[in-house]
């Protein structure tokens, strides 16, 4: 027996059914050098996933490792945030920063699960009130608050919830009612749907919003700039304070800007991240209004959030990413992938569109000839991809749509080499699925 098949029988005797595997022969990843890691049976491949967009910086980067095994030397792995951790305070003092949210503190979790289920909670105390605004076809966490805001059925396991949740247009510009639109009208066809669920759908004194700028595992669908900022000017008219979650869309992956939120010129009154903050080690957060964050009324604290090991590899890591602008290859490599998919859709109708902003891509299949989600192309290119030595994800409302997203230091040589094995899978895929 393989050395993969050996531990995928071990895998499903003792973890659940439903802990997702990627391929028809899972692989185990045990080195890593870069933008390239290697399997547990010797096969390297180019990652284009990063860990679901958390190596944003790569494997074995000199100064992150550095910074992690300088704080293990001190013989401190974990204080609880009932001591004062210098790493902690540097971090959040720049985030703070760099947030542009006025008064702004920060509390630090272990995932984004974790930071969206904390605004949610500071969101229904600050306004006295279980009701939240979601979008559909989002994704926020795992969690019981979290599946609750979650507008995708594929990742909502359960209808019981904390929280009263009301959905509104928005998120899935592809499809839908609105689909034909302009962005003008499509805008203002959502503004239009925001105020009705409001007026129709609540008791009126709702607590948040909560949304993604770009909807990771909703397939990276990118609804039109500005949209954000026209639903705030609703939000501010009863005080409904507007959470983005940027924990897929934070720290320049975008291209564009720092905070994906920012497209739409507006200042949100939380932010939650995680994923590429800590470069692989387990951290999240959310950053917002100091009258906001201070609203919680009894005792609370996070035993392992903003722990000093977990800082010190975000602190470098963000040091890193500000000092080589990694926002800037990030808009300049994604450029380059987008252009280079649209002119292989172009020759392969099985691609029924390509979105996105900088590293974060989103390459949508059909069946060519028409606008019907096909997920059987999907598995087909996660398995022409792998055995070209390429990982890539998928996701959507439908299974149906790639997910491209590598770490932000990716090369333009390994941009070009991405796009040739897309290509031809590509190639392959839509020949199959047009017998």
């Amino acid at each position: 027996m393989s050395s993969h098949a050996d531990l995928l029988a071990r895998h499903r005797a003792v973890l659940p059914g439903w802990l997702a595997l990627y391929y028809d022969e899972p692989i185990e990843i045990v080195r890593g050098d870069g933008r390239r890691v290697t399997d547990a049976e010797g096969r390297e491949y180019l990652d284009f996933f990063a860990g679901i967009l958390t190596n944003a910086i790569g494997y074995d980067i000199a100064e992150i490792s550095d910074a992690v095994r300088s704080q293990l030397s001190s013989g401190i792995v974990h204080t609880s945030t009932l001591y004062l951790i210098r790493q902690q305070v540097e971090l959040a003092e720049k985030i703070a920063r760099l947030s542009g949210i006025p008064d702004a503190k920060v509390f630090f979790t272990n995932s984004g699960t974790e930071a969206n289920e904390t605004a949610m909670m500071l969101a229904t105390q600050h306004r006295r009130s279980n009701q939240v605004l979601a979008l559909r076809n989002s994704y926020h966490g795992r969690g019981f608050g979290t599946i609750a805001v979650t507008g995708n059925r594929g990742w909502s396991a359960s209808s019981l919830s904390p929280v009263n949740v009301s959905y509104v247009h928005g998120g899935n510009r592809n499809r839908g009612p609105f689909k034909d639109f302009s962005d003008a009208d499509y805008i203002k066809a959502c503004v239009a749907d925001l105020r009705e669920v409001l007026a129709t759908a609540t008791a009126g004194d709702v607590a948040c919003l909560i949304g993604e700028p770009i909807q990771g595992v909703g397939g990276f669908t990118t609804p039109p700039d500005g949209l954000f900022a026209a639903f705030k000017e609703v939000l501010d008219e009863t005080g409904i304070l507007l959470i983005s979650d940027e924990v897929q869309t934070g720290w320049g992956r975008t291209g564009e800007h720092f905070w994906g939120i920012q497209a739409h010129g507006v200042v949100p009154d939380m932010m939650t991240f995680a994923k590429g903050l800590g470069n692989g080690m387990a951290i999240g957060g959310l950053v917002a209004r100091g009258d906001v964050m201070d609203s919680l009324t009894a005792n609370s604290i996070s035993t392992f959030g903003g722990n000093p090991i977990s800082t010190a590899a975000a602190n470098a890591t963000l040091d890193f990413l500000l000092e080589h602008d990694l926002q800037a290859n990030a808009l300049k490599l994604g450029n380059k992938l987008m252009n280079g998919l649209r002119h292989i859709a172009d020759e392969n109708p099985v691609i029924g569109d390509v979105r996105g902003k900088g590293l974060m891509i989103g390459v949508e299949l059909v069946q060519p000839g028409s606008d019907t989600p096909s997920a059987p192309a999907a598995v087909k290119m996660m398995e022409e991809t792998r055995k070209r030595g390429l990982l890539i994800g998928k996701g959507g409302l439908n299974g149906n749509t790639l997910r491209l997203a590598p770490p932000m230091t990716l090369t333009e040589p390994e941009a070009d080499e991405a796009l040739q094995i897309l290509a031809e899978s590509i190639a392959v895929t839509n020949e199959e699925l047009s017998r």
